[in-house]
């Protein structure tokens, strides 16, 4: 199994182009990054806005500037990280550990996790205003 086609280097390269951007640029301090549709339109604020700040947060290593940006955005990363360690030590310890993001009612529970925290970041009362991106 070749990985390694035209289009493969293709998206890795458009891949480390999106990080080194990220890296480089705030979103916060230009306006030429996408905005989010949802609150350009009504004001409401989507599970993921404040998701581009957040990853530039991230990779200046400022985790709270992370939590200041998108809980959820933090959650999502702990779930691809327990996604991750899990794959690699079933595969390379020849484990066999189950992995609860395949449960049947793990996106169900994620599901109402999401909706639970986009009607709570939008409630205008502190401390919910502190779900709302800085």
């Amino acid at each position: 199994m070749n990985f390694i086609t035209i289009k493969n280097i293709g998206f890795l390269i458009l891949g480390i182009g999106v990080v080194i951007l990220f890296f480089f640029v705030n979103p916060s301090d230009v306006n030429f990054f996408p905005k989010c549709p949802l609150y350009v339109t009504t004001g409401i604020y989507c599970p993921g806005c404040g998701s581009q700040r957040a990853t530039h947060q991230l990779l200046q290593f400022n985790l709270f500037g992370v939590l200041q940006q998108n809980v959820l955005y933090f959650m999502g990363m702990f779930v691809l990280a327990y996604h991750g360690t899990i794959s690699l030590i079933n595969i390379y310890f020849k484990k066999n550990i189950y992995n609860y993001i395949y449960h049947p009612k793990t996106p169900i529970i994620i599901l109402v996790i999401i909706i639970i925290y986009w009607v709570l970041r939008n409630i205008p009362y502190y401390p919910f205003t502190t779900l709302a991106p800085n």
